[in-house]
């Protein structure tokens, strides 16, 4: 006599009662109520992926367009006033930081004003940069018509506004503005606010909404000489990866000494950053629901099916079936239905997310609508980026709720008395 030589029976019949019950009627309904509870789970998980690779992704474009305006690391003195001796300074950053991925560097005056024009006035931080080194830090700067870097001289008093404030200005390239600066000027009639006529240049589209509303650039020695500083107040440090700014802004801080202060890029935008953390979190509680739904649907099959399965549980127990073998039977089959759900719905999740920028167009043009219009929008398409760290958790809770669904159902049927179960069939 062969012994038995497949898997564990508890496996071998979870499964089965997983696949059975296509042709009765009874048996039917628990089978279409089983695939109803793998299909939700299935959708919930896809769900979850797909809004989370798509918060990831818009994540990804603004920070990527705020990282062209924005320096990766910036270098300044803890009183504010303008550093002291900044070329031997930047040649420090450079030669000391090149070990921590420390690219370029540059100089430069901020200061913040009243732009005019007519009627019209907007507030606006102005930047006077160093038109030969600023593109080497910054990728919008680097976009800027080669013609109009090359205007900005020392003494031309020339300026350059982002796309928005210029339009909110009503000026284009030639128009005159007026800079109003803080700190007034005193006269014989009284205090009178200090003033100066700019010509416009050029504009500057970043692609950040927040930075073109606001942004104008001139010559760093045009914004000393405006904001009565004696040199640039400022260094700013570009990366080889943004992504190390925060240990790099610490390692350099002994390179430059005390008297100064070294802020990283992560901490100029720590709310807006700490916002989009925040949702993500409250976007994959809310949606997790959906997959606990499921689950609970997983209950109630499991305990049709426990209900169903009375004589089979009976006779199990009679041949010598333990309880923990009839338990095991049935969490067996409702692990079988949360794992298919979880990887179907896993894969259809990565399936629409690494190919969401060719549905969604292909939906617009099916339904004639923009789901993000270019007059409206910053960004015109649907970003995504699936990442590791957020498909893991969505797995593994999905996993877990559907296994711990099966506790209760499968305790219930490893209860079952053989003589009350089978006194009734």
């Amino acid at each position: 006599m062969s012994s038995y030589q497949g898997p564990p029976f508890e496996i071998a019949l979870g499964w089965r009662y997983t696949r059975s019950g296509r042709s009765a009627r009874r048996n039917g309904f628990i089978s279409f109520i089983s695939t109803v509870s793998m299909l939700g789970i299935g959708l919930g998980v896809a769900a979850l992926i797909i809004v989370l690779s798509v918060m990831n992704g818009f994540q990804k474009e603004v920070r990527d367009r705020m990282l062209g305006v924005v320096p990766h690391v910036q270098v300044l003195r803890t009183d504010g006033d303008a550093l002291q001796n900044p070329q031997a300074l930047m040649q420090t950053l450079l030669t000391q930081g090149q070990a921590l991925g420390v690219v370029a560097v540059t100089d430069e005056v901020d200061g913040q004003s009243l732009m005019a024009r007519g009627e019209a006035m907007r507030g606006a931080v102005v930047r006077g940069i160093d038109p030969e080194r600023a593109p080497t830090v910054s990728d919008a700067f680097a976009r800027l018509d080669p013609q109009i870097l090359a205007a900005l001289k020392p003494g031309s008093f020339g300026v350059v506004l982002g796309r928005e404030l210029a339009y909110a200005l009503g000026v284009s390239a030639g128009d005159q503005v007026t800079l109003v600066a803080p700190g007034g000027q005193v006269t014989p009639a009284g205090t009178v606010p200090r003033m100066k006529a700019l010509r416009v240049l050029g504009t500057l589209d970043s692609g950040h909404y927040e930075y073109d509303a606001t942004l104008a650039l001139m010559h760093k020695d045009d914004a000393a000489r405006i904001y009565r500083v004696a040199g640039p107040t400022q260094i700013l440090v570009r990366l080889k990866d943004p992504m190390t700014a925060p240990r790099v802004a610490r390692d350099l801080l002994p390179v430059v000494g005390l008297t100064h202060w070294v802020r990283d890029w992560t901490h100029l935008n720590r709310t807006w950053f700490a916002a989009v953390q925040i949702e993500k979190r409250m976007m994959f509680i809310i949606l997790t629901l959906i997959v606990a739904v499921a689950a609970f649907n997983l209950v109630s099959t499991l305990v049709m099916t426990v209900t169903d399965k009375r004589a089979d549980i009976a006779i199990l127990r009679t041949l010598g079936a333990s309880p923990s073998s009839i338990m095991a039977i049935f969490m067996v089959q409702g692990a079988v239905v949360g794992v298919l759900g979880t990887l179907g719905g896993m894969g259809l999740g990565l399936l629409v997310a690494f190919n969401i920028d060719v549905i969604v167009p292909a939906v617009e043009q099916l339904l004639q609508q923009s789901f993000l219009p270019r007059d409206i929008y910053l960004i015109s398409r649907m970003p995504s980026d699936p990442q590791a760290s957020d498909i893991v958790p969505v797995v593994v809770v999905s996993l877990i709720m559907a296994l711990l669904a099966t506790v209760y159902p499968s305790w219930r049927a490893s209860r079952t008395q053989p003589v009350e179960a089978l006194r009734h069939e």
